[in-house]
């Protein structure tokens, strides 16, 4: 199944502070990579007037929509409230990408090439043919270690557990209950592949190299990787006790 079987509804969700800039651009390309496919920004009430950028797209596109958020409650919290959106409409698969440009929007039709065999496709800096450009060897190996320490702690199998570049079957997410999310930072991308295994989702990869962001700051942050730290550990805990993912019936 591909993007071009126009009975696959493809819904693309990004959620953004402060990224006006980057996103004019950005929504651009990602409607000329995936022509049919709806787009959804999460906005949380940027001060740079990223909601009036896109809204301004959307006069001229109507499967561009904005889902303004009046507080910044974290990376988490705003993706979460994109998959509630898309769920809710009923699309077949929700492709998840940064706002910054680290994550090239050429790479978008092969996600959706691998959900022939997947229930989640990874865009991959970690396997044979990705990587990344312009880190420090501190930032390497933060991120190398997170990801060690999210396969060993939560039992994914998965290369590349703390990207956020990704493609999911939403009738799996639907399986999920969402309030029992921990994560409201950078360790959903951790937390929502640990409860996708659960609920049986298979995992495959592709390559792609990761870029910098050129435009605005990054949000990444010492306090916030020490609580993903303490949200992988505590999901470990649940795992052990093998702790519910599901909705109860």
């Amino acid at each position: 199944m591909s993007e071009a079987n126009t009975d696959v509804r493809i819904a693309v969700t990004i959620c953004t502070y402060n990224e006006r800039e980057n996103i004019r651009t950005l929504l651009p390309a990602i409607r000329q990579a995936l022509p049919t496919a709806d787009i959804l920004v999460v906005d949380d009430n940027s001060p740079d007037g990223t909601a009036a950028e896109v809204e301004h797209i959307a006069k001229s596109d109507p499967q561009v929509h904005l889902l303004l958020r009046q507080h910044k409650a974290g990376l988490g919290a705003a993706t979460l409230a994109g998959f509630a959106w898309v769920i809710e409409r009923d699309f077949d698969y929700l492709i998840n990408l940064d706002a910054d440009w680290s994550h090239p929007p050429g790479v978008l039709p092969q996600l959706v090439q691998l959900m022939d065999a997947a229930d989640v496709a990874i865009a991959s800096r970690y396997i044979p043919g990705g990587g990344v450009q312009n880190w420090g060897l501190h930032r390497y190996f933060m991120s190398w270690g997170i990801n060690s320490y999210s396969r060993v702690l939560l039992g994914i199998a998965a290369r590349d557990c703390s990207g956020a570049y990704r493609c999911y079957r939403v009738s799996k997410l639907r399986e999920i209950d969402f309030a029992r999310f921990r994560a409201r930072g950078y360790a959903f991308q951790e937390e929502i592949l640990y409860r996708c295994r659960r609920v049986g989702c298979r995992f495959r990869e592709t390559p792609f190299v990761f870029a910098d962001r050129a435009v605005g700051e990054s949000k990444i942050n010492m306090k916030e990787v020490v609580r993903a730290l303490r949200d992988i550990a505590l999901l470990g805990v649940d795992r052990l006790r093998g702790v519910p993912v599901t909705r109860e019936k």
